[in-house]
Formats: C-alpha cells, sequence, structure tokens
C-alpha cells in the first residue's frame, strides 16, 4: 500500500483585521485597489492581487478578461509575471487577493484558480520561501495562511 505524504494546514479564518499587523493591511488596501483597474466586462468579478517583496516594495496584478476566453489573466498571474520581470532577484514574501462584484452576492474570499495556485507554487519553490497569503471578499472574513500548500497540497512538480 502506498502512502501519500500528509500536509499540515495552517489556514487562519479572521473576522476582521485587528490581528493583522500594519503591512497585511496596507497589502489587503492595495489589492482592493487593483480590483478598480481589472477589466470585467464578462463576469463582472473584480480580482486584484498585491505582492510585497523582501525590500517592501509592492507589486499589482488584476484581472484581464477578453471576449476569446481564455486568453483574459488571472489578478494573481499578472502581479507574479510583473514581478518576475521587474524584479527577478527579489523574494516575495506576502500575497494578498481581494474580489468584488456587482452581480454576484458571496462576500467570501476568493481562492486562486488551479493554474494560479500552480504558477504559486512553482515561485514559492524557485524562491526556497513560503508566501504569507492573505485572502478577503467583499466581507469581514479574511482567511490568512503561510504557504501555498494550504490551498494546493498535491501541486504537479518535475
Amino acid at each position: 500500500m502506498k502512502q501519500i505524504k500528509s500536509f499540515a494546514s495552517t489556514l487562519e479564518v479572521l473576522q476582521s483585521t485587528d490581528s493583522l499587523n500594519t503591512s497585511e493591511c496596507s497589502l489587503l488596501d492595495k489589492a482592493l485597489e487593483a480590483t478598480r483597474l481589472a477589466h470585467a466586462p464578462y463576469s463582472d468579478f473584480h480580482v486584484g492581487a498585491a505582492l510585497e517583496l523582501e525590500d517592501g516594495s509592492i507589486v499589482l496584478g488584476c484581472n484581464q478578461e477578453n471576449s476569446a476566453y481564455p486568453s483574459g489573466l488571472c489578478a494573481e498571474r499578472v502581479a507574479f509575471f510583473t514581478a518576475g520581470a521587474q524584479h527577478k532577484d527579489k523574494k516575495i514574501v506576502r500575497l494578498a487577493i481581494t474580489a468584488r462584484s456587482h452581480r454576484h452576492n458571496d462576500s467570501g474570499p476568493a481562492v486562486p484558480c488551479g493554474a494560479c495556485l500552480q504558477v504559486l507554487r512553482e515561485v514559492e519553490k524557485r524562491q526556497n520561501h513560503l508566501i504569507t497569503v492573505l485572502l478577503k471578499g467583499s466581507g469581514a472574513e479574511i482567511w490568512k495562511a503561510d504557504g501555498l500548500v494550504n490551498f494546493l497540497p498535491f501541486s504537479f512538480d518535475l
């Protein structure tokens, strides 16, 4: 019988920003700002991502939809690919993702899609450093986790 390696989840569910530090609150605010830059005419699902690099600089990303689906790109990958192109040698220490919509009533945190999770996992592996993840929807609840393995425990690996 083959055993599958287990993982320990470190996901915290917070009801407010009270237990977050100033840097984490600011990063969530930046991600919310990025939702206003999103191009989401088809889904009305505006997603913003903000990355904090080891030197304190912030990189933003927002979803970009296209009528020739799936030619658009998710906010997370926009932010990570921008960081890779403009800040190649700097580690990413935190990621905040927020989502909002006028059409959809779900106020909970939006978890990245599988493709984004795989990309984010490879960034962690490449930089040999876990990324703190903060997820927030339009409601008060915030999910906080150390490392993307909490969202993608069985990532593809070469």
